[in-house]
């Protein structure tokens, strides 16, 4: 049986991270907390904790706070189904942990999930990153569900298809002018003369665009990076560059041309979640796969290439 007292001290340390800040918010001493984190970690036989200067689980300590974070949400779930329990915790908020890409929040993600917020009182910590490693923070057990483009499920989780996010090479029509010929045929070498408009390091839907529907492979080319999505799409408004918009998005920036007009990037979308979920989880799944159908390109409705 495990130690309340001491899943606490783990949580709280990777929660705050470090042991100081879990001891403040504890009201322990510091010794106090190393200690139930070393007695823990000597009963389970596993190092849980990388002690530094920034704290992190061990893969050990990331399946043990997945763990103890359904626990805990199961656990509210007993104590409101109770007789009584729903008037005592009439005022209680449950927090769920989800990580998505920033162009899916606002398009449909959140539009699609808030009447379920609102309805059960729950509180949504969102995690922000490229689709293709938002699956990290489910792995580490920060999150109950990510939006990745990863088809595969791991282990204890299960993958649900969404749809797809549909991008558009658009620019200004300034910079569009400039990467066509004279007879108005878009020129790779023009294009890549010009820059991109990147939301971070991470991004490879340019690179996509360019393999896809050029035939680029590995180009270069100067690079803005803008990591928020409202500046990343006013950059390219302003002229700075050309970027990958997704197609919803377009509606609200008028002033925007295809570059190359009808090409367009799928991104492939897959929910991920545990296998064994709490009541609030398991309809923030339902609600996350019904914003997907509304929103989403679906099988069948003429998807380009996927990425």
């Amino acid at each position: 049986m495990l130690d309340a007292r001491q899943l606490q001290a783990f949580v709280a340390v990777l929660e705050h991270g470090g042991f100081g800040p879990a001891a403040q918010a504890l009201d322990l001493t510091l010794a106090a907390v190393s200690l139930r984190i070393k007695s823990l970690e000597s009963g389970l036989g596993q190092r849980l904790v990388v002690r530094g200067k920034t704290v992190r689980a061990t893969a050990a300590g990331q399946a043990l706070l997945a763990h103890v974070k359904q626990v805990r949400l199961m656990e509210a779930d007993l104590l409101a189904g109770l007789p009584g329990g729903r008037a005592r915790g009439a005022a209680a908020w449950q927090s769920l942990g989800v990580a998505i890409n920033a162009d899916s929040v606002a398009s449909w993600f959140l539009p699609g999930v808030a009447p379920l917020l609102q309805r059960h009182r729950l509180l949504m910590e969102i995690v922000i990153d490229d689709q293709d490693h938002t699956h990290d923070a489910l792995k580490s057990g920060d999150v109950v569900g990510c939006v990745t483009t990863l088809a595969r499920a791991i282990r204890g989780c299960v993958a649900e298809p969404l749809g797809a996010l549909r991008y558009r090479c658009v620019a200004s029509p300034e910079v569009a002018a400039r990467c066509r010929t004279p007879t108005g045929r878009l020129s790779p070498h023009r294009l890549l003369a010009e820059p991109a408009v990147i939301f971070n390091r991470k991004d490879a839907l340019q690179d996509t665009f360019l393999a896809q529907h050029l035939g680029l492979r590995q180009p270069h080319y100067p690079r803005h990076h803008a990591p928020a999505v409202d500046a990343f799409e006013r950059a390219i408004e302003l002229g700075l560059g050309w970027g990958m918009v997704p197609e919803q998005h377009l509606t609200d920036r008028p002033s925007l041309v295809e570059v190359l007009p009808d090409a367009t990037v799928d991104v492939h979308l897959y929910w991920h979640h545990w296998a064994r979920e709490s009541d609030p989880a398991r309809r923030l799944t339902e609600s996350v796969k019904a914003a997907a159908r509304g929103s989403l390109h679906q099988e069948g409705e003429g998807a380009s290439a996927a990425v």
